[in-house]
């Protein structure tokens, strides 16, 4: 018969006695299926962070063998969404029943979309970061879902004042002359008739919610077309001259500061029912400027996500 094997955590007393907030791992490394809203499941490369607490103010530590397992047996034989990461949440209590009444799981990857251009019909693939965490509190659960998207933001100043040169170069060109609608539609073709253009700048949105009790499968396409869908110039992928010229459009008739951004995804997602409660920050990376413009809100609601 083999001899058993020693098992500190289990048999050693704390050297030193106090409960903490969480223990466990990070940067698990798994291939992940995440539930579709429409189709197949998709595969992602996942990291996950898995923890509980250790309440017991006088154990040596926890399993962690069997949050791992626990993990692996999700990425194995289920797909992820709001009810599987609760039973999963369940799984790490009830293997840590005499130590813990928490737990905490985070699954970070990257989502790719297939997008269509905006006016070819090319199409090409999109990356999006997305986070999924959930906590179990002792009586509840939190899932929350966050989402980061590219997009172009055009400077409503940097606009106006390439506007006013644009205004004095057609001044000095053409004084008090009588001129024809030809006229001045040729020139307007020419670089010194757009003798300035607004500086624009990639930008992202870090938009992170939390999901109401009746959301199942993680509505993460969904959250995506509502971010791209409310700034209207999410960044493209395949493109041919036409859809460069639509992007250019849209982006001249979407001049944003990041406060303009900020608040016009708070306005979108103060309509969703099944958004508890939010954050987003908006990071415009300035062409102009060496710094970046940053705004950030909430849903605003007592004991919330703070700013």
């Amino acid at each position: 018969m083999p001899t058993s094997m020693p098992d500190i955590a289990n048999q050693a007393q704390a050297q030193t006695e106090g409960s903490l907030d969480w223990v466990g791992m990070s940067n698990i490394e798994m291939p992940v299926m995440i539930a579709s809203e429409a189709g197949l499941p998709q595969q992602v490369g996942a990291r996950i962070e898995a923890f509980v607490s250790l309440d017991d103010p006088k154990a040596k530590g926890i399993h962690m063998s069997r949050l791992y397992l626990a993990v692996d047996e999700l990425a194995n034989d289920d797909v992820l969404s709001a009810s599987s990461i609760r039973r999963l949440l369940d799984r790490f209590i009830e293997t840590h029943d005499d130590l813990s009444s928490k737990a905490r799981v985070m699954f970070s990857f990257e989502y790719l979309l297939r997008r269509k251009s905006l006016v070819s019909g090319k199409q090409g693939w999109k990356g999006y970061p997305v986070t999924v965490a959930a906590t179990f509190n002792g009586s509840g659960y939190d899932v929350e879902l966050s989402v980061n998207a590219t997009y172009s933001s055009t400077c409503p100043c940097s606009a106006a004042l390439a506007r006013q040169l644009i205004q004095e170069a057609f001044k000095k060109r053409f004084q008090e002359q009588e001129v024809s609608a030809e006229e001045v539609a040729a020139w307007l073709g020419t670089t010194e008739g757009i003798v300035a253009t607004p500086h624009s700048q990639r930008s992202v949105a870090e938009v992170k919610v939390k999901l109401s009790n009746d959301v199942d499968i993680l509505p993460i396409v969904a959250l995506i077309d509502r971010i791209e869908g409310t700034l209207k110039t999410p960044v493209q992928a395949a493109v041919k001259r036409e859809d460069e010229q639509e992007f250019a459009r849209l982006n001249g008739q979407n001049l944003m500061f990041c406060e303009d951004a900020a608040r016009r995804l708070q306005h979108e997602l103060n309509k969703l029912p099944t958004v508890l409660d939010f954050r987003v920050r908006v990071n415009h990376y300035e062409s102009l400027h060496a710094h970046d413009a940053v705004s950030v809100t909430t849903k605003g609601i007592s004991g919330g996500y703070r700013p």
